[in-house]
């Protein structure tokens, strides 16, 4: 997915949250997940975990495998994490989460950058702010070259609206300092706001790239002075040609079995664009070979013509189907 979006104008670039431990298990398939396509810089490789002692040798293992920066996860709420207290849950642990922070630091080379995610805080008193505050002042005084807020709480999960008040507040305090924004950015028109009205230096693209890997093109061409109204969405041979190689990545990490399992859901997020966007999210649906790929591929996309514009609210249709705790955390852009 983040080769795809690069090759489509996507500057920087985070994996999805990493577990500590899992790295530190090692195994074949593991290695290869994590290896780094010469394509894929600069890259962050995101990390989570609780405990210090096993943080700092994962964030060490992702240097060695050539990530430009570690991203400490401290933003997941799914609920597996909070049994670990790991995630968004080290918000109510100011204490474990300034230690994380050493730790990680302690293990890497001054030159390596490490940046922070987290949500604006646990939930909305004014202690769980606070502690947000304490955090992020941990990062800094530890030399974190940036901090990523999401506009949500903790406890609100994927649910409601992200606060983007509270982000222009962060980057009113630290207007200095490096900050990243991220929550209900779903289009490019979404990301440009949020630079204009939060003053963020960065906007994070998460589940609004899944299946959209035009969006950092068309929000360089809203900030270059084009109108959103007059950018086209993609036709549907550069659907084709995103499609296709997005199949063909992960069959080269996955093997075809896994690939055509995993694909289903990015298939059905790029149907969003296509005019008959129905039939072809149920091919998509049924893929579970290259060639069942290939079938939807032939079928719809084979002459060109204008794709369309989706619904702003039709990014987050898959993800609204099932609930949070089966999600996992974001995978960002």
């Amino acid at each position: 997915m983040r080769v795809v979006a690069r090759r489509r104008g996507c500057a920087y670039a985070v994996t999805e949250a990493l577990l500590d431990v899992i790295l530190l298990s090692g195994g074949q398939g593991l290695k290869k997940s994590i290896d780094v396509n010469d394509e894929d810089h600069p890259v962050a490789g995101q990390l989570i975990g609780s405990e210090p002692d096993t943080m700092a040798p994962a964030a060490r293992i992702l240097h060695r495998y050539g990530y430009d920066v570690v991203d400490l996860n401290f933003a997941c709420p799914v609920k597996k994490i909070k049994n670990k207290a790991r995630g968004g849950h080290m918000l109510k642990d100011v204490g474990r989460a300034i230690s994380v922070l050493k730790a990680v630091r302690d293990a890497l080379p001054p030159g390596v950058p490490t940046t922070l995610s987290l949500r604006r805080s646990f939930d909305d008193s004014p202690e769980s702010t606070d502690q947000f505050y304490q955090i992020v002042e941990a990062a800094w005084a530890h030399d974190y070259s940036a901090v990523r807020v999401h506009g949500r709480t903790v406890e609100q999960k994927y649910l409601g609206r992200a606060a983007w008040p509270a982000l222009r507040e962060v980057k009113r305090r630290y207007a200095e300092r490096t900050i990243l924004g991220s929550g209900d950015v779903f289009t490019a028109a979404d990301a440009v706001r949020m630079l204009r009205e939060t003053g963020v230096d960065v906007v994070w693209i998460a589940r609004g790239a899944i299946g959209n890997p035009w969006i950092f093109r068309h929000a360089a061409a809203i900030l270059a002075g084009a109108g959103s109204s007059s950018i086209p969405p993609p036709t549907i041979a550069e659907q084709r040609e995103a499609l296709a190689e997005h199949f063909s990545l992960a069959m080269q990490i996955h093997g075809e079995q896994l690939a055509g399992r995993r694909m289903r859901k990015m298939g059905i997020k790029y149907s969003r664009f296509h005019p008959q966007s129905s039939e072809v999210k149920a091919g998509f649906i049924a893929v579970k070979t290259l060639r069942d790929w290939t079938m939807v591929l032939d079928r719809w996309y084979a002459a060109d013509g204008p794709g369309i514009w989706p619904a702003a609210d039709a990014a987050d249709e898959v993800n609204d189907a099932e609930p949070a705790e089966a999600r996992g955390c974001e995978a960002a852009v």
